[in-house]
């Protein structure tokens, strides 16, 4: 078994409480379903979220999850001109069989711009 990073990126419309955590909900839920995980395969995930998400941590809606023993950590997004508003990453370290190249990224919502080039896209069409 090895250790994979996994990565996933949403936007959220507006910075609310309810809908951030349920963003955050449904990024982390695709990063395991696309990628066949389940809860004890996780390690550790650092999110992060742009400096205009005040609503509330996106760990808090991992730990709704189920994420009871897996480190969580959430951090500030650089402030660089021009970047996307309102976006919530994720970096999870796993355990897993899938070679790197398998490994599914997910970029929900508007984020779905950001690395169309690494990852299957979804978004809202």
């Amino acid at each position: 078994m090895a250790v994979r990073a996994v990565r996933g990126a949403t936007q959220l419309d507006e910075d609310t409480r309810e809908h951030m955590l349920d963003r955050v909900a449904e990024m982390v839920t695709d990063v395991m379903e696309s990628n066949g995980l389940s809860v004890d395969d996780f390690i550790s995930i650092l999110f992060t979220a742009t400096s205009d998400i005040v609503s509330e941590f996106p760990a808090y809606a991992a730990r709704q999850l189920g994420f009871t023993d897996v480190p969580l950590m959430c951090a500030r997004e650089l402030e660089i001109a021009g970047a996307m508003p309102r976006v919530v990453r994720m970096m999870a370290h796993v355990e897993t069989d899938l070679p790197r190249a398998e490994v599914t990224h997910v970029f929900l919502h508007g984020a779905a711009g950001l690395r169309r080039d690494l990852a299957r896209t979804h978004t809202d069409e």
